[in-house]
């Protein structure tokens, strides 16, 4: 069975249409990238998962977009209860002006959870998870905004998955960060697919490359091509991908 599957998506903004026809199955653990020059309809699709579209007024969807075989636009799920099992990790970090503890201990005081073992067991699984803890564990009382741009990227990581999510969004997450914290997090990344399924958006092709285990191609609001990573760089159906991916545009 498939994680995600998203049939015959068509987005408009007002008149705009944004997204034509998008159609895609994206299997349990496994990371995906999206590649495609910029306002191609990347990240705009990828905000279909977690219906962070629905905060824009004129935007319009038809199609389906399934969440282990479930309709998150047609069935009436509570769309809040629905983006608390859909991670998102923003292009930029972050950080609440908070301490280190209380960013990753949000989310589960939102949902009332107050038990004090269970919130510093999960803090510090979910900053282990985030490949953060033996650097933070003395400072846990610190403000998050003190730790440097590569640190507050793994905080909202932890953030995100101190609420156990089923899917992870990355919209750019090392767009912000220098070349040893990007590292960092696509080791993290390669990590957690173990436990998690991993839709990111990239403007790094060897990014994609180094991560995800497919890739979709979006041009002008289309998806040209969606295929085994290895086959999208080396080997892809479409020429225009095979433009793109040797940099003859884009």
């Amino acid at each position: 069975m498939y994680k995600l599957e998203a049939r015959d998506i068509q987005l408009y903004y007002g008149q705009k249409h944004a997204l034509k026809g998008i159609s895609m199955a994206i299997k349990p653990n496994t990371v995906t990238a999206f590649i495609g020059p910029s306002g191609c309809g990347k990240s705009t699709f990828l905000r279909c998962f977690n219906r962070m579209n629905d905060l824009i007024d004129t935007c319009r969807i038809e199609g389906e977009i399934l969440i282990d075989g479930r309709d998150i636009y047609k069935d009436r799920i509570n769309v809040v209860d629905h983006r608390k099992k859909i991670g998102m990790v923003f292009q930029k970090p972050n950080p609440f002006p908070k301490s280190i503890f209380e960013n990753v201990a949000y989310g589960l005081r939102i949902n009332g959870i107050t038990h004090k073992k269970f919130l510093e067991e999960t803090v510090e699984r979910s900053l282990r998870q985030a490949a953060l803890w033996d650097e933070v564990k003395d400072d846990l009382k610190k403000s998050a905004l003190a730790l440097s741009g590569g640190q507050q990227q793994r905080l909202c990581i932890a953030r995100t998955l101190a609420v156990e999510p089923s899917v992870i969004l990355m919209d750019e997450p090392c767009s912000a960060l220098d070349p040893i914290s990007t590292a960092k997090v696509e080791e993290l990344i390669h990590e957690l697919k173990n436990k998690y399924t991993i839709v990111m958006v990239t403007h790094n092709m060897q990014q994609a490359a180094r991560v995800s285990d497919r890739t979709a191609f979006f041009y002008l609001g289309e998806l040209i091509e969606y295929d085994d990573t290895p086959t999208i760089f080396t080997n892809p159906a479409k020429e225009a991908t095979q433009n793109y991916v040797t940099g003859r545009f884009g």
